[in-house]
């Protein structure tokens, strides 16, 4: 990282902008360019960190990730406009975390259950949600493990 003043390391730092941000954009390999999408998320950080997103049964997503599941991350919180007198003076507040991993589908009504949980407390959902064996076959949940994360912040 070029600016290591705005560097972010310590892992409660990193989780806190995970934990405020309500978006993550993931960035598929496509043979003409990347494909980026905002995607809403859970997570789980034990001994690794874990993303979790749902969409629909099939996509461009889908059928990038059958060719490739590295992908690149980005969450970012805080935004705020810096002004000035002067054009260099201007900037942005604001707080973010990027990094990489594999993503994939999970196929256990288990697990994608459990991925689903994740992305409703995520939201703020303290219940205890059930899902239909229907609604569970319909809907895809997909599982990013990060292999590196770093984070940035101007304040």
């Amino acid at each position: 990282m070029r600016r290591k003043d705005r560097e972010l390391s310590d892992k409660a730092d990193l989780e806190d902008i995970i934990k405020q941000a309500d978006v993550c954009r993931i960035a598929f390999f496509s043979e003409k360019a990347p494909y980026i999408v905002p995607l809403n998320f859970g997570y789980a950080w034990n001994e690794t960190l874990k993303f979790y997103f749902h969409c629909a049964s099939t996509g461009r997503k889908l059928e990038l990730l059958k060719t490739n599941n590295v992908v690149g991350f980005e969450i970012d919180i805080k935004h705020e406009l810096l002004t000035g007198d002067v054009a260099c003076d201007w900037g942005m507040k604001y707080r973010s975390v990027i990094g990489n991993g594999k993503i994939s589908e999970l196929a256990d009504e288990e697990d994608k259950a459990r991925g689903l949980d994740l992305i409703m407390k995520h939201f703020g959902y303290d219940g205890s949600p059930s899902y239909s064996k229907q609604m569970l076959g319909a809907v895809k949940v997909l599982c990013l493990e990060v292999d590196e994360i770093t984070g940035k912040a101007k304040l």
